[in-house]
């Protein structure tokens, strides 16, 4: 990259900074309790609602890692995790959990969502478990932030071995900053301009990398011109790709997850009313087409402007390789590289900050919020509203040092990381918290079997598969020697499992299982029955 863009890039970002900066000390005089550090008063309307889900949901780890692996597995048919993402990850929860969730809480008084089953099913044990699960699977999610964007500015500044580490420190200063001055509200007002940013950065990004193969049918003509040992001539440029059925468990890892990761429901806690649930849901379907939908779409076209290390290159840009495996992670940034002007980089660089810092906000909000009203604030008396923030602020800056630890470690990819964190959230989440807003029945024993199941299997599957432990070198050779058209390998696939299961579960324990008291379900459906 030349010095004078270097420059303007420079620029750009100190003035992004100094915004979010100053909406953080600007938020922070308007934040008078806990409730409104961790849910903005419940007063949040239908555009900061959406782009705060939108933004939350999509960062690096889709734009950088993701978009790079399934953009080189499946060609264009890739977008088809986009529009996954938009229909059944964005618009069908704001329908089908918006209200609910918003009355229910409420009504409950439930700022997270181990409190919510923590009155929902009356149990505290289930309050500190889900609590615990929060914390530490949201850790390894932070991580895989950190390493896009470290991926990203080490190639954009060239700053070699060690420039990343240094990044990834001060994305962690930046997000702790202003998400620890003004709380919820800060990340909502942030999310919005970021949004924006995202939606602007995204469009001109698919623009360009389609024009410079000579527009869209020539550049799909050029991806079913390739063929390797896994992929057949014709199929990256199809509408289904060279391997569905592995594209479908993407789909339902990335989009279904979103019905049980707390930093996902937790907008519907803060949203204001039913109308701005509805305006929410069309606002941030729109976002997620643009913004997921155009990352795929971009991704697919990865593999005109990248080749492996160990082929000829025919001017496209080097990808390394490990154990003969291509790094995913290093594909996006090269596509950039090669498919951009130098000046419209610092573009993308704010792009990938902005897309970044409003999920790392989310995540840093949620994990110290849990942590301190979940598991500290019940153990310790006169735990006023002052304490709580104070306390939220100092975990914040815990969880990001620990986050930064494993992000440092470049051993591990982006999208497994994010795939063990959805798989062990959503996989113990999902079905409890859902079939608790619509289930009379829903039993305690039937969360237990769904957060034991969910965490468990993306645990056993991280210590089989991913490892690399020597002691299970013949199980991980066995099931490669299945040949199964379902990669068992795949973290994502393991991931989409546990939600499945977790769905499948909680009824069926329900059914023979005793459910709460009567007056602890009737309570907790009492907010539905009077608001109809």
């Amino acid at each position: 990259m030349e010095i004078g863009s270097k420059a303007a890039t420079f620029i750009i970002l100190a003035i992004y900074i100094t915004i979010m900066v100053g909406i953080g000390i600007y938020m922070s005089k308007r934040t008078k309790s806990s409730e409104d550090f961790m849910l903005g008063g419940r007063n949040v309307g239908s555009w900061l609602t959406a782009f705060s889900y939108g933004t939350t949901y999509f960062s690096a780890v889709v734009f950088i890692g993701y978009a790079g692996q399934f953009g080189w597995m499946y060609g264009a048919s890739a977008t088809w995790v986009g529009i996954g993402n938009a229909i059944i990850g964005s618009l069908i929860p704001f329908f089908l959990l918006g209200r609910r969730t918003r009355l229910m809480t409420n009504h409950l008084g439930a700022k997270t969502m181990p409190e919510y089953f923590e009155h929902r099913f009356d149990s505290k044990k289930l309050k500190t478990a889900s609590a615990l699960i929060v914390f530490i699977f949201l850790i390894p999610y932070t991580a895989s932030v950190y390493n896009g964007l470290s991926r990203l500015f080490g190639m954009v500044f060239d700053l070699g071995e060690n420039g990343g580490t240094y990044i990834i420190i001060a994305m962690a200063i930046l997000s702790a900053v202003y998400v620890t001055l003004g709380g919820y509200k800060a990340t909502a007002l942030n999310d919005f301009f970021q949004g924006i940013i995202m939606l602007i950065g995204i469009g001109t990004v698919v623009a360009l990398t389609v024009q410079k193969k000579d527009g869209l049918s020539a550049a799909l003509d050029a991806l079913n011109t390739i063929s390797d040992s896994k992929t057949e001539a014709g199929t990256l440029g199809s509408m289904f790709g060279p391997d569905p059925i592995n594209l479908l468990g993407v789909v339902i890892l990335t989009s279904l997850g979103t019905w049980g990761l707390p930093q996902m429901v937790q907008k519907f806690y803060a949203i204001k009313d039913e109308q701005a649930i509805k305006k929410g849901a069309i606002i941030s379907t729109f976002f997620a087409i643009v913004v997921a939908g155009g990352s795929y779409f971009m991704g697919g076209f990865v593999r005109l402007y990248c080749t492996l290390d160990s082929a000829d290159t025919s001017g496209k840009a080097l990808i390394q390789t490990v154990d003969g495996k291509p790094v995913y992670d290093t594909m996006v940034p090269a596509l950039i590289h090669q498919a951009l002007p130098n000046l419209l980089i610092g573009l993308v660089v704010v792009l990938v900050l902005s897309a970044s810092l409003s999920t790392l906000s989310s995540l840093v909000l949620t994990s110290s919020s849990t942590l301190t009203n979940d598991l500290i604030k019940p153990r310790i008396k006169n735990f006023d509203d002052k304490h709580q923030v104070k306390f939220m602020r100092v975990f914040i800056a815990v969880f990001l040092v620990i986050s930064v630890i494993i992000a440092c470690n470049k051993n591990a990819s982006i999208s497994t990381l994010m795939s063990y964190s959805w798989g062990a959230l959503s996989g113990a989440f999902l079905g409890p918290f859902l079939y608790g807003l619509f289930m009379k029945k829903a039993s305690k024993a039937a969360c237990w079997t769904s957060f034991i199941t969910g965490v468990g299997i993306s645990v056993a599957h991280m210590v089989l598969f991913s490892m690399n432990i020597e002691a299970f070198s013949g199980i991980r050779q066995s099931v490669i020697d299945m040949n199964c058209p379902l990669n068992l390998l795949s973290p994502i696939n393991a991931g989409a499992f546990s939600m499945i299961l977790s769905l499948v579960l909680v009824p069926i324990i329900s059914s023979f299982t005793k459910a709460p008291e009567d007056k602890v379900v009737e309570n907790a459906f009492s907010s539905l029955n009077e608001a109809k």
